[in-house]
């Protein structure tokens, strides 16, 4: 496999931003040892990497192994490479669950017209003959005008909503459009959000209605954990409300919204408009009884660390998660573990090798920090507990870089940034990327939210000026076969791989352009590690009020 060559290009002050880098810094990653590291985190013996299992045991040990092995010191709580996740583990098991209206009882089966969860340690999620109330896209957002739910009373019911926010469907120019960031979602177009919404509320539960399109991914990805979920341990008073929370088949939803004499087509549009009023399903109700198996495991972030030498208390921190989705249902192959070779033992194995890079020249003013999250895949778990009890406080942490899913079909002219708009790290990203001889091309659909979506969000709601690396965020236009080759390699990865036991090293990756990516995001560490800079939110970002809090701290 041949490297990817780095361009060390003559740049114009009047090309860059007010800042600039020297031109010797850069870092170098191997590939052939980012391929080791990939073929063992997704090999059988490691079981496919879900939390609490002996692919745990296995990864955590792997992990500790190679980052001793890099010149790592321990970067955890109490000077330990762990730091403990305690998390709820659940999985539904074969119950009923039915709508009744006037037309009958409509059986819904898990996996076909309906998905769902739960969130809470009870041997059964049971829902008794609930209400039914569409609440459109279930936002409210006092900043920006806007209230879907109008007062209704959703104790005891179950709340229906539509993936993504009011922008989404709508065209240019039909109002109240752009409220919502126009195409780009915002945060009241994601699933976590809504599900806490509807328990704010007092909701038992909560589906969204299926769409591919909406969500970005298709029903094959909505039902791949089979019926588990994980949540972070709760005190019983901090437990959700919601019996059980999930996703409607698109069908199934439209015929259920018939059965009431609804026309879901026609309430898609009355909920672009900021007049939108929830909608009982009259005479309709929810109703299910299902045994839940449920366990409280100890999972772990792994964290190392490289001491800064003269400013050691300001952190940049690299991540990138370990977990993968552990054994499933055999498929064509008969391959039984999901085991995330590109998501994400790709980004563990390129975040290693950064690390190598780093240790291997001077030492650096700042800290770097680099970690591996727990239960990313079940909900961003690991990451949202290190941000909710944090080694390095927060108001010191200069970045945070993530690393998920890379693209692994070659070289590219560009890399895609992820969230534009947000913070200062994107005019470090065309720095670097320039340097790299390539540009900056922004995702291709930033509906899909995927700036909400990877480890680097449990930081940004801190306040911490974020960037994520992440291969299926656009098209890259790659140096053979240009941007058609790009979007041909996301769609064969989003639909046939991703979540799926097709996720597994291949030899016929290319990991030219992963390489780029890798060398960026470690460029761009070492760069704010050997700078007094702190990155800064845009001005319009939902996350830069919080970071102007703490700014004193920073001075």
């Amino acid at each position: 496999m041949n490297r990817t060559l780095l361009i060390a290009a003559a740049l114009s002050a009047s090309a860059l931003p007010a800042f600039s880098l020297p031109a010797h810094a850069k870092v170098s990653v191997e590939p052939e040892r980012i391929v080791q590291d990939v073929k063992t985190l997704a090999s059988d013996a490691f079981e496919g990497r879900a939390p609490g299992t002996k692919g745990e045991e296995r990864t955590i040990g792997y992990l500790i192994a190679r980052m001793q092995d890099v010149g790592l010191e321990p970067g955890g709580p109490d000077g330990r490479w762990l730091q403990t996740v305690p998390l709820l583990h659940t999985t539904l098991g074969k119950g009923t669950m039915a709508f009744a209206g006037a037309q009958g009882q409509m059986p819904v089966t898990l996996g076909k017209e309906i998905y769902v969860s739960t969130l809470r340690p009870a041997d059964a999620a049971q829902i008794e003959k609930a209400p039914v109330v569409f609440v459109g896209y279930g936002v409210n957002a006092p900043e920006r005008q806007w209230d879907d739910f109008k007062g209704a009373d959703l104790k005891g019911k179950v709340a229906i909503f539509l993936v993504n926010d009011p922008d989404f469907s709508a065209v240019q120019g039909e109002a109240p459009f752009g409220k919502f960031g126009g195409r780009t979602m915002t945060y009241y177009g994601r699933w976590t959000y809504k599900f806490e919404e509807a328990a704010r509320r007092g909701a038992v539960g909560a589906l969204i209605v299926h769409d591919t399109e909406g969500a970005g991914y298709g029903w094959n990805v909505v039902t791949s954990p089979r019926g588990e979920n994980y949540d972070i341990v709760r005190k019983p008073e901090d437990l959700t409300s919601l019996r059980l929370q999930g996703w409607l088949e698109g069908d199934a939803a439209k015929a259920l919204f018939n059965s009431a004499g609804l026309d879901l087509a026609q309430l898609r549009k009355a909920a672009r408009g900021a007049d939108f009023r929830p909608v009982p399903l009259k005479g309709v109700t929810f109703s299910a009884d299902v045994p839940v198996t449920h366990e409280q495991i100890a999972s772990h972030n792994v964290i190392g660390r490289l001491p800064g030498a003269q400013r050691p208390d300001e952190v940049v921190m690299l991540g990138a998660h370990w977990d993968a989705y552990g054994a499933g249902e055999p498929d064509a192959q008969g391959r039984i573990y999901r085991a995330g070779a590109n998501d994400d033992a790709l980004g563990i194995a390129g975040m290693l090798d950064i690390a190598r890079s780093l240790k291997a020249g001077p030492p650096l003013p700042r800290s770097v920090v680099f970690a591996a999250w727990t239960a990313e895949e079940r909900g961003l778990l690991g990451s949202e507990y290190y941000a909710a009890n944090p080694v390095y406080p927060m108001d010191k942490t200069v970045a945070n870089i993530a690393i998920d899913i890379l693209q692994t079909a070659g070289a590219a002219n560009d890399v895609v940034l992820v969230g534009k708009g947000q913070n200062t790290l994107e005019d470090e990203m065309a720095v670097v990327a320039k340097e790299q001889g390539r540009t900056v091309t922004p995702e291709s659909l930033p509906e899909n939210g995927l700036f909400y979506r990877a480890d680097h969000f449990s930081f940004a709601k801190r306040g911490v000026p974020v960037m994520l690396l992440m291969g299926i965020a656009g098209a890259a236009d790659l140096k053979e076969g240009g941007r058609a080759a790009g979007q041909a390699w996301i769609d064969q990865y989003t639909g046939e791989c991703y979540h799926q036991a097709c996720d597994a090293w291949s030899p016929t990756w290319n990991l030219a352009g992963a390489v780029q990516d890798i060398e960026l995001a470690g460029t761009i560490a070492q760069n704010l590690a050997s700078s007094t800079r702190w990155p800064e939110w845009k001005s319009g970002s939902e996350f830069k009020a919080i970071r102007d809090k703490s700014e004193a701290a920073r001075r």
